[in-house]
């Protein structure tokens, strides 16, 4: 007998196998899709729905899923997620066209060309003493009614529904993605290696308001969630960011405080979102209490070996994601995805322990066909 979507996912996240793999795709900005492939897959799939952005936020790009096209992608999962306050909404929305988006943390994104935005606003990007993060006049507050006011009854329509799972997240809640945010990429990552003291103190501010928030998505999910996404990208396409040791003694217990702050509050399952080659770290995930590591970059270094992935982490750890979007999804034929998702099904899907998506957001490089290819191969070749 099938089961349910939502039985499906607690099925594979308590390491067994369910009727088939879950699919994960279409409720986070790392699970999402990109507007151009879904107005895509909209066409193809004779789906009439408006065009509109998760988060309410354009610059981002992804898209707000429609619930057809959510069946039609065979999505077992569905979102809660927090907002911008309503006052940083209105003044994006409002402000000159082609100027900075600025967030709820004074840093934000300029425009490269049209309609295409990069993450280059620095607030604190000269900063390098603890009075100056004490005087910075821009932190965010946390406790705006606004960035919560939706997520109670969205969590308990779908919990009435109870057809899929709940995959909640709370936008950008990253203490490392978010301190480079602040400060640029180059200068946190020298600050790390010359300054641990001042690096290690503003990741901590930046977890302190990522708690504050955490507890008010929390108080108004209550019972219904079964997932929580959080994360850090650590890796590129070789290895890691910064070393195992630097990760250990300046950002491992920053996550594992983050973690039991979440475990202290819900039952449900901490999902953590990390890029590139991780592999050197899962131990340490798996340590300080993720339940699922997410997206599986194959195309980075390590994580290319699937085989040694399952065999030393699988129990211990569930996996999401796994389909290359580097080259197959881009650059392959609806018949090459077919193959890659048998292929990483049939290593991965044994025992249960994993859910399928695109590694990362579907960009608007993929082509709409091979979203709809891999969705569909699923339901061929991922069957137990």
């Amino acid at each position: 007998m099938p089961l349910t979507p939502r039985q499906r996912v607690l099925t594979a996240i308590n390491h067994e196998e369910p009727d088939r793999v879950p699919v994960v795709i279409g409720v986070s900005n790392a699970t999402g899709i990109k507007m151009k492939p879904y107005r895509g897959i909209k066409e193809i799939a004779g789906i009439d729905a408006p065009d509109e952005y998760l988060y309410d936020w354009p610059e981002l790009g992804t898209a707000l899923i429609d619930d057809a096209t959510m069946r039609r992608l065979h999505s077992d999962v569905r979102g809660a997620l927090d907002l911008e306050p309503e006052a940083v909404r209105k003044r994006n929305a409002e402000r000159a066209p082609h100027s900075n988006y600025i967030d709820s943390w004074g840093s934000g994104q300029f425009e490269i060309t049209p309609g295409e935005w990069f993450p280059g606003v620095h607030p604190l990007q000269d900063a390098r003493t603890l009075e100056e993060l004490e005087s910075y006049p821009d932190w965010p507050d946390m406790s705006d009614p606004s960035r919560v006011a939706h997520v109670r009854e969205t969590a308990r329509l779908l919990a009435e529904e109870n057809e899929y799972a709940i995959l909640a997240t709370p936008w950008l809640l990253f203490p490392f993605e978010r301190a480079y945010a602040m400060q640029g990429m180059e200068t946190f990552l020298l600050n790390m290696a010359m300054d641990g003291d001042f690096a290690r103190a503003l990741m901590e501010r930046i977890a302190l308001y990522c708690k504050q928030l955490m507890g008010h998505f929390l108080d108004e999910l209550g019972d219904h969630v079964d997932i929580i996404k959080i994360g850090d990208d650590l890796g590129t396409q070789e290895s890691l960011m910064i070393s195992p040791k630097m990760y250990r003694e300046l950002l491992k217990p920053i996550h594992a405080d983050f973690i039991s702050f979440i475990k202290e509050r819900t039952k449900a399952k901490v999902l953590f979102h990390s890029d590139g080659d991780v592999a050197p770290l899962i131990d340490d995930f798996v340590e300080i209490g993720v339940d699922i590591l997410n997206p599986i970059q194959t195309s980075a270094g390590t994580m290319s070996n699937l085989p040694e992935l399952k065999k030393r982490h699988g129990k211990n750890i569930v996996f999401c994601g796994g389909i290359d979007s580097h080259r197959v999804l881009p650059f392959g034929t609806p018949a090459d995805v077919r193959a890659e998702v048998k292929r990483v099904i049939d290593i991965m899907g044994p025992g249960g322990g994993f859910m399928l998506g695109a590694v990362h957001t579907v960009m608007n490089d993929v082509p709409p066909e091979n979203v709809l290819a891999m969705v569909d191969a699923v339901e061929e070749f991922g069957r137990y």
